[in-house]
């Protein structure tokens, strides 16, 4: 397999030079030519082409895309920075995926860079390790999950959003009780929902992170994950996730928002301009924002986008040169260019043009109290979303309880943690 990989990887960069743009002269040859390294369907959006556009057109270094397939690139980076091929700038998010690097000797530390102020608080959040580090320029879409809500069937009912978790399972109960389905879920497919409880867990306690990360205690050492597990069995029991949570599937949630069925959704506000049903009974407008309640944090929470970064390889033959195109990335004038009509929560706090929720700017105040930067997912070592899920739906079936399930998902996680090599497991 690795020798596959280097060569797909060698092939790659071959082609890439065969296709780069011929040379307007001798002068254009002495350019330097940085290289960023991407998956395909990340270089191709809308607002990294602009970017690489506007760099170009500036007359500045030439760059070469190392595009490699979604499937293949966790292997692709591996194989380029075990070699002499590396690129000068990764895109990457801050997830599991980075534990394969030697992340503080691989890559510059951006802490002193002068664009930092000018990053939104939790797009920074989001890009730092667990020492507060910056490690990549945060350039991509962002969102807040949350908890969105048909705010015309509460009104038509007289009923109002949760400001806390007692509230919101008196909310569920209350629209149960009249014949809807409190919360649109599919336990097949919807398991990004866990990590919106395990966040304030781990994001507002950094240590108890620490300690997890270095196998000194597990989830079964502390009582909000278990508090969690047992809200999901009650909630199920009662009803709160309709009749057909089971079979449900992601192509399934559209109509059931869009139609009434289900009046509450644990999701991202992008997510009703990509995906919500068109000519449905609701459209986006009759949605508003609530924090995310899960049993683990009295006041819910939101969590931020997981965006990706551009990383500066410190072992690069061209680092001045890649860090200079991440401050041209950072200029205002050049992101709001690339993110122009995009729909995205703002990275930087000079972002203007991009087009941005009603449902999110209405929630800003209670936002800004409650959310927390992605942190399960990308930060705990051997987290993955799929496991999570299939810890739960054994809890849902009756094949374990609340302790069993929150034992499955350590047996999951050190399992996980120990394929990937991490040092105490």
């Amino acid at each position: 397999m690795r020798k596959r990989m280097a060569a797909l990887f060698s092939a790659i960069l071959l082609l890439l030079a065969a296709c780069s743009p011929a040379s307007a002269g001798e002068q254009e040859d002495t350019k330097v030519t940085l290289t960023i390294m991407g998956k395909k369907t990340d270089m191709e959006k809308d607002y990294i082409q602009r970017i690489f556009q506007l760099y170009e057109q500036s007359g500045r270094c030439r760059l070469r895309i190392i595009s490699m397939e979604d499937a293949s690139y966790d292997a692709a980076i591996q194989e380029a920075f075990s070699s002499e091929e590396a690129p000068d700038i990764l895109f990457q998010f801050n997830n599991s995926g980075l534990n394969t690097l030697n992340v503080k000797d691989q890559f510059v530390c951006l802490d002193e860079e002068e664009w930092v102020s000018d990053l939104a608080d939790n797009a920074k959040a989001y890009c730092q390790d667990s020492e507060g580090h910056l490690l990549g320029l945060p350039f991509w879409e962002s969102s807040i999950s949350g908890c969105y809500y048909n705010k015309t069937i509460l009104d038509s009912l007289g009923l109002r959003p949760a400001a806390t978790q007692a509230e919101f399972d008196a909310l569920c109960q209350a629209l149960e009780s009249i014949g809807y389905t409190p919360l649109c879920w599919s336990f097949r497919t919807c398991h990004w929902n866990y990590q919106f409880a395990l966040d304030p867990i781990f994001a507002d306690d950094p240590e108890l992170l620490t300690r997890l990360n270095k196998n000194e205690i597990t989830y079964a050492d502390i009582p909000a994950v278990r508090d969690m597990a047992e809200w999901l069995a009650d909630a199920n029991e009662k009803g709160w996730f309709g009749e057909d949570y089971a079979d449900r599937s992601w192509e399934d949630l559209s109509h059931a928002m869009a139609s009434g069925e289900c009046v509450m959704i644990n999701i991202w506000d992008t997510w009703f301009d990509t995906d919500l049903e068109e000519d449905g009974t609701y459209s986006k407008e009759d949605f508003a924002l609530m924090p995310v309640f899960m049993n683990t944090e009295i006041s819910g929470t939101y969590e931020g986008g997981n965006l990706n970064m551009m990383m500066v390889n410190k072992q690069g033959s061209h680092v001045e040169e890649a860090l200079e195109f991440l401050s041209f990335c950072a200029q205002s004038e050049n992101y709001n260019k690339a993110f122009d009509g995009i729909s995205t929560v703002s990275c930087f706090k000079g972002q203007t043009t991009n087009i941005q929720s009603d449902m999110v700017t209405d929630a800003q105040g209670s936002i800004s109290l409650h959310e927390r930067a992605s942190t399960a997912n990308p930060k705990i070592i051997g987290y993955t979303q799929q496991e999570m899920g299939m810890a739960v739906q054994k809890l849902l079936q009756g094949e374990v309880d609340a302790a069993g399930c929150v034992a499955l998902m350590d047996e999951y996680r050190i399992a996980a943690a120990k394929k990937l090599g991490t040092e105490g497991f």
